[in-house]
């Protein structure tokens, strides 16, 4: 079991509070930008700001052409699927629905783990799992526990489910890539060349999903302005590069797993800040919320005895 040191800790916290904001970003779009041209827009301005950092990848492009099925895949569920899936679900349910599928992300993660890898789930982690998920559970329901009896799951409700698979898929090769992606058998690719080798395959994925959205429903509206250029400005530095720096060498230290622990930390980022653009404090149930989370954090990541 990783010893989670305030280092790791902070490496894990911060993707969770930067999807947070894209969560609430997505929102706000709705009706401004259709949501699979949001997901591509996104990553081509990634990779254009990308692109001086991984600047020696260019120069030999061999390397990944041999690994082009790993790369691809992890563009595919990273970045064209999870992404996309989520701005969409953003559209066609309702955001109590879309977070709460989200909260079901440790489970997830641990049974990939346990069916593909034949990782098998700590006591530990069980327990952390039930804390983090109760204490989602405070903030979907506000504190009133008996307010999810009153959820309805729709058709877009299968998109974030859809989208979480993907990501728990995603982050389980990061922590457990094949023998070709492991140090010494590859060049040796700093955080930015690895991300654009990603994004060489996942951006055009995600712009090939973009044009079949735009085939089938071109009437969506696409509202250029500052407020849309800000929008994309943020997705695509925040959420994408910094956050998946992060992300990445924090599965890849502390394992998938634990890293599931610290994502349910999204829903009461993105509770806190709806509550900030309301113009509204936090409630008691957000802190109660974080110290479950928190708690659940804690107990996963002790070494048992």
């Amino acid at each position: 079991m990783t010893k989670l040191t305030p280092r790791l800790a902070m490496m894990l916290t911060l993707p969770p509070l930067l999807w947070a904001g894209n969560a609430v970003v997505g929102r706000l779009m709705v009706g401004t930008v259709p949501p699979l041209a949001l997901n591509a827009i996104r990553w081509i301005i990634a990779g254009l700001l990308l692109a001086p950092l991984a600047r020696p990848l260019f120069a030999n492009l061999q390397p990944v052409l041999t690994r082009w099925r790993y790369f691809a895949l992890a563009g595919l569920l990273g970045m064209g699927s999870y992404n996309a899936l989520q701005y969409q679900a953003l559209h066609s349910s309702t955001p109590l629905n879309v977070t709460l599928i989200a909260a079901s992300m440790p489970v997830w993660m641990l049974a990939v783990g346990a069916l593909a890898y034949g990782v098998r789930p700590t006591p530990r982690e069980l327990l952390g799992a039930v804390l983090s998920l109760a204490g989602v559970a405070v903030v979907i329901a506000h504190g009133e526990l008996a307010a999810l009896a009153r959820v309805h799951f729709v058709r877009g409700d299968l998109l974030m489910l859809a989208a979480v698979f993907c990501w728990s898929i995603y982050s389980w090769m990061l922590a457990r890539p094949p023998a070709s992606m492991l140090p010494g058998a590859r060049p040796a690719w700093n955080w930015a060349e690895l991300l654009m080798a990603q994004i060489l395959f996942g951006a055009p994925l995600a712009t090939g999903m973009a044009g079949l959205e735009w085939a089938i429903d071109g009437s969506q509206p696409f509202v250029w302005g500052s407020g849309l250029a800000a929008a994309l400005a943020y997705v695509a530095i925040g959420p994408s590069l910094i956050a998946y720096r992060c992300w990445g060498a924090g599965v890849a230290e502390a394992g998938p797993a634990l890293a599931a622990f610290f994502s349910n930390l999204t829903p009461v980022f993105a509770a806190l800040l709806s509550a900030a653009l309301l113009g509204e404090g936090p409630q008691w149930h957000h802190g109660l919320a974080f110290a479950l989370i928190v708690a659940g954090i804690l107990v996963s990541s002790r070494k048992g005895r």
